[in-house]
């Protein structure tokens, strides 16, 4: 199988800075015991979706298309086994970098195939980096008992607006939270919430994050985690199916000099694709099998 990496929008270009220090010989993730350049896996860089700025939603049709042209790259395990991808194959796990968070509309649309539950997507709401999850679960994208949102906080209209995730099927973990119930409580939170047998998708905001590490980003908010803090709910979330991942709203204009955000932003990921070469190919052939040669 190979696992792709595929960038859109600018804050990817950070992103790709703040990796310099990562590298086959210095790639090993101590907690995780794995090198996830140096294992099964074959990390490609497929470039940049060529996107319009100005046009929304011909930009989520962009992205959407260059997304699906990845998956149908034929994975290095068998392609013929049946998959979750729309097509009904096995895909490369793809993880993608941006930009705005509207992004993970079009990706989840050609992740895996959508289960419909009702409902139709909204023709009068746009499609932003706010509204994204309420049209995939419009779109019958989200399985309503196991979404979460963690690392939640700031200013409401009122409590009503909770309501509003658990319209479309989502818990709530505050990142205040982690001062009562502690980083295991957090990561308790969310193995109970997704299971182990359904396919995972990890959208990742680097708003998360508090600003004091990574203030890079076009919405910062006091009374985040730490780096060290989200690295380590991420390693504990070992044990899932994570079938692909996103790691968003970058944006290096507003960045520190020392780049703090775009490197924070690509040890995150690191550690998500640590977490793929632990979890193994999606599927084996038996001559892969055989070979173990991957």
């Amino acid at each position: 199988m190979k696992l792709l990496t595929k960038l859109v929008f600018q804050g990817p270009q950070g992103i790709r800075q703040g990796s310099r220090r990562l590298n086959l010989y210095g790639g090993y993730n101590v907690p995780l015991a794995a090198n996830p350049f140096n294992s099964w896996a074959k990390v490609l860089d497929c470039g940049d979706v060529p996107v319009t700025s100005y046009d929304p939603a011909w930009a989520i049709q962009q992205i959407e298309e260059g997304h699906n042209s990845v998956l149908m790259r034929e994975p290095a395990t068998n392609a013929g086994v049946p998959g979750l991808s729309k097509q009904g194959k096995t895909f490369p796990r793809v993880i993608t970098m941006g930009g705005d968070h509207s992004i993970t509309l079009p990706l989840l649309r050609n992740t895996w195939r959508p289960h419909v539950f009702g409902g139709a997507p909204s023709k009068v709401a746009s499609i932003n980096h706010g509204t994204y999850f309420y049209h995939a679960a419009m779109e019958g994208l989200l399985k309503n008992d196991t979404n979460i949102h963690a690392g939640i906080r700031t200013t409401l209209s009122g409590l009503s607006d909770y309501d509003n995730d658990g319209y479309v099927g989502f818990e709530i973990v505050e990142a205040r939270e982690i001062d009562t119930i502690g980083i295991d409580g957090i990561i308790k939170k969310i193995h109970n919430r997704v299971g182990k047998n359904s396919p995972v998708y990890l959208s990742i905001d680097i708003d998360s994050i508090d600003p004091a590490f990574a203030p890079g980003t076009g919405t910062p908010e006091t009374g985040g985690w730490s780096t060290r803090e989200i690295r380590t709910i991420i390693r504990g979330l070992e044990g899932i199916n994570l079938a692909a991942a996103d790691i968003v709203e970058v944006a290096p204009a507003y960045d520190t000099n020392a780049e703090l955000t775009t490197m924070a932003a690509a040890d995150v990921l690191y550690e998500v694709m640590t977490l793929m070469v632990k979890e193994g190919p999606m599927s084996l052939s038996p001559k892969d099998q055989a070979k173990q040669d991957i």
